[in-house]
């Protein structure tokens, strides 16, 4: 059972600050933010902010098995779990493998049973605990608002790219070759930004990365001495009762300061047809993927290439959904879905073959999924993109970006996609 008291909040900005400070002394640590004030016209909105800490129980593992782990965890907890599901979950779904370089180390799957939640929506604070009395949540809410936060700037960072401009292009160029033999229709090929010895603060590098992005689908997590800083703009699968929404992107350009030059850009990609093809193919892959749970004729496309301005880039979004059995796993829909089309290609599995020949790092949480379930078994998902990883104990420091390869691609431009897209990254650690 979970004791529940609702607080109002007169200053959202300042108690968001407040309660990631003090949030930050757990060992367990999700806070996924919306940014509903900079999202208003996002669809199937949710909470503005969740956050979730301290493991009353929790689950870790690798790839063998890792989804029938994950639904027996999920079915005997019962309860609200939050956690996350690596790209190289793929391994257990198919006959895949990840042998590439991993500087961090992170479980390829972990989630965990928080004892302390917090639910905002608008100013109105739900706090939920797990067999826990009145008097820690008022001693607890008492601590929170008394949080004085100052900027810690300590940062040492000597970001590297794993592979150079030169080398980039040869493996957009196999790419391509892959793709004019008819092995692939699309891939997403994608590179990793590094440092083998960086110190920051985490709490400060999100700060920083999510007020230049202010995305949807923002995270901070922290497992341990494991963090992840997500300035995600993309939800990778939403459950609602019986409804599945999956909201890939694939379309992307830059930003401009002159307003109208900002509009011509946005046009400029609303009419690109290479964008659009990609968009549309992966549009394709995810109505598939959903067939498999679906009931019958109940996939639908609501929302084709739709063009969406966030602070760094546009985004060309489209909104697959469907409608499934009230017998269906929720970790069934996940298991024949994962990983999101965006972040592979089309066909899925051979893309996913050639993705590991050509890139040179493990993926791991990269292009893999942080979200959470409810007790109702609903659940919401965002992709991993546009985040820093971060190996305290280690101090590897970790970002990827990629970009989708299809027959219409020129490696030059894909490459240039790439640095759009790590701009943020690059920004907040002062590269």
């Amino acid at each position: 059972m979970r004791l529940q008291v609702q607080k109002y909040i007169s200053d959202v900005a300042l108690f968001k600050e407040q309660l990631l400070l003090w949030a930050c002394q757990f060992h367990e640590v999700i806070y996924l933010d919306s940014n509903r004030d900079f999202n208003a016209d996002q669809l199937y909105a949710n909470y503005d902010l969740i956050v979730a800490v301290d493991a009353f129980t929790s689950i870790k593992t690798d790839t063998e098995k890792a989804f029938e782990d994950l639904y027996q965890y999920q079915s005997k907890s019962n309860d609200w779990i939050f956690g996350y599901l690596s790209y190289d979950l793929k391994n257990d779904i198919e006959e895949l493998k990840s042998e590439n370089f991993d500087g961090l180390g992170f479980p390829d799957l972990y989630f965990f049973q928080p004892k302390k939640l917090f639910f905002l929506k608008g100013n109105v604070l739900e706090i939920k605990y797990l067999n826990l009395c009145d008097d820690e949540i008022e001693s607890d809410f008492e601590e929170i608002c008394t949080q004085n936060f100052s900027l810690d700037s300590t940062l040492f960072v000597n970001i590297k790219p794993r592979i150079s401009k030169e080398i980039y292009l040869d493996k957009t160029t196999k790419m391509l070759q892959h793709i004019q033999r008819g092995d692939i229709y699309e891939a997403n090929f994608c590179m990793e930004f590094y440092d083998e010895d960086a110190k920051i603060d985490p709490i400060s590098t999100f700060k920083r990365l999510n007020s230049i992005s202010t995305p949807p689908f923002a995270v901070f997590f922290k497992n341990h001495s494991d963090y992840l800083l997500s300035a995600s703009p993309e939800r990778y699968l939403m459950k609602k009762g019986t409804k599945i929404i999956s909201q890939p992107i694939k379309g992307t350009a830059k930003r401009s300061q002159d307003e109208h030059e900002d509009w011509q850009w946005k046009m400029k990609l609303k009419s690109n047809a290479k964008e659009i093809s990609e968009n549309i193919m992966i549009v394709d892959l995810v109505r598939n993927d959903l067939s498999h749970t679906a009931t019958k004729g109940s996939v639908q496309v609501e929302e084709l290439c739709e063009v969406y301005t966030f602070k760094q880039v546009h985004q060309m979004i489209s909104t697959i959904t469907s409608e499934i059995a009230l017998t269906t796993s929720p970790i069934e829909v996940l298991r024949t879905t994962f990983p999101m089309g965006s972040m592979t290609g089309a066909p899925k599995i051979s893309a996913m073959k050639i993705i590991e020949e050509l890139e040179e790092t493990k993926r791991g949480l990269y292009s893999g999924a942080v979200g959470y379930f409810t007790p109702e078994g609903n659940f919401d998902f965002n992709v991993v993109i546009r985040s820093i990883l971060y190996q305290e104990e280690r101090r590897y420091l970790s970002f990827s970006v990629g970009s989708a390869i299809t027959s219409k691609s020129k490696p030059f431009e894909e490459y240039e996609e790439c640095l759009v897209k790590a701009q943020a990254m690059f920004q907040v650690l002062n590269q």
